[in-house]
């Protein structure tokens, strides 16, 4: 098989890169990116996202490349470019169609293309077989076959690694459905599940992502509910938690690529077909309101604390959709910062895993070191960074002036440890 099959990942972020990594031990595997940037980091043996070590992507056999050129050499072509939604949370296929434009113009009679990109039931088959077909002037499911295998990495978490997950494969027909089985098969450890459609495997992947923001979004909801009954939300479910089989969600940001988009696929193409998601979209808005109550609150606790709030400065801890991770797409500690900057306060921002430049140019933040950052009214834990976790509260008390206030996004420190400390401490 080794022989057989020569492949390319088109797309070398936190998604294709791995895959690409895991390919190249068993095949002869092209990895391809645009950002020439990213292509002269990984010849160079680094992943600036942290995903594969240095000393694995050193020993990677994976030839880098930005030229399109490179991908005539491949038959069998993994697409895993992101896919976003815009302003007004509407999916935005444009790198999807891009990488089939580019794919397309590689393509040989024979050769299969699969995608792992997160679309919605019908995406592969409806918006980028045309483009493949249209570019490469070949007939799909004829002269080439396409499949979808949803991606299912986890940024930041090396327990669960790509060949240690079960991957879901699909294609246009039973032979295609094999060849994709079979040349996934031979890198993920975990195995593969053959779904019997392609719009089946492309409905697992929204759905998976879907089911854990609405339970996020139900803790959300239940914590502003305990807010304003002045009961600790943490303690009402660690009680409950001790029944067999009660959830363990906890509320939250919910950002990043995955969990805070994937949603919106779904309800797109749910809107097509005549069908107005209201569960769905619901869950969305608590979500996406949970950074500006968190600022609210933040302010409330100043003022009670007689800080007064307009010129005040707050350090806020983290800017990366979750722990552990440099990743800061879609995050939803923006909307904290951003409505503390509303109310006239003034933000410092310290992450120490995030890039600057990133921050700088995506969201106009300059990212503070942890050792220079000035003293503040209030510190907001957003992000439960290793670093951050390594904090007392003795020393997130050194971080602030007098009567200082403390905002536990992530439920890391005691109410009563806090009050000994002499710290003002809310939690989510």
């Amino acid at each position: 098989m080794s022989q057989e099959n020569v492949i390319a990942v088109v797309g070398l972020g936190y998604v294709g890169l791995p895959v690409a990594v895991a390919f190249g031990r068993k095949f002869p595997t092209i990895g391809f990116d645009v950002q020439e940037r990213r292509i002269a980091e990984l010849k160079a043996g680094h992943d600036r996202n942290d995903e594969v070590g240095d000393d694995e992507l050193k020993a990677s056999q994976v030839t880098f490349s930005s030229d399109p050129a490179q991908l005539r050499r491949a038959n069998f072509f993994v697409v895993a470019v992101p896919t976003p939604v815009d302003a007004s949370n509407r999916p935005d296929l444009t790198p999807l169609v891009r990488a089939s434009e580019t794919v397309g113009g590689a393509l040989k009679a024979g050769d299969v293309v699969v995608y792992e990109s997160t679309v919605y039931p019908g995406a592969t088959e409806e918006d980028c077989l045309p483009v493949l077909e249209r570019v490469s002037g070949l007939r799909g499911g004829v002269d080439f076959k396409v499949g979808y295998s949803p991606e299912r990495i986890n940024p930041g978490d090396p327990s669960h690694r790509f060949e240690g997950i079960v991957k879901v494969v699909s294609g246009q027909d039973a032979e295609s459905l094999e060849r994709i089985a079979a040349v996934y098969g031979a890198v993920v450890e975990a195995g593969v599940h053959r779904a019997p459609a392609i719009r089946v495997a492309e409905a697992a992947k929204v759905i998976e992502n879907t089911q854990r923001d609405l339970n996020v979004a139900l803790m959300n909801e239940l914590a502003l509910i305990f807010d304003r009954l002045g009961i600790d939300s943490h303690a009402v479910l660690a009680a409950a938690g001790t029944k067999w089989n009660f959830l363990p969600f906890v509320p939250g940001l919910v950002g990043g690529h995955c969990i805070g988009v994937d949603p919106y696929y779904l309800t797109h193409k749910a809107e097509q077909v005549g069908y107005i998601p209201q569960v769905i979209l619901a869950g969305r808005r608590i979500n996406n309101g949970m950074g500006g109550f968190i600022a609210e609150r933040t302010v409330r606790e100043m003022i009670h604390a007689g800080h007064s709030v307009r010129g005040s400065r707050v350090t806020v801890l983290g800017l990366a959709f979750k722990e552990n991770c440099p990743d800061i797409r879609n995050t939803r500690v923006i909307d904290i910062i951003r409505e503390l900057q509303a109310f006239g306060v003034r933000p410092q921002v310290c992450d120490p895993l995030a890039d600057r430049d990133d921050a700088s140019a995506v969201y106009g933040v300059d990212l503070v070191p942890l050792s220079e950052l000035q003293p503040a009214s209030a510190v907001v834990v957003a992000v439960a960074h290793a670093e951050f976790r390594q904090l007392s509260l003795d020393d997130l008390k050194k971080l602030t002036i007098a009567d200082p206030v403390l905002v536990d996004v992530k439920g890391l420190y005691s109410r009563e440890a806090a009050a000994r400390a002499g710290i003002r401490l809310w939690r989510l």
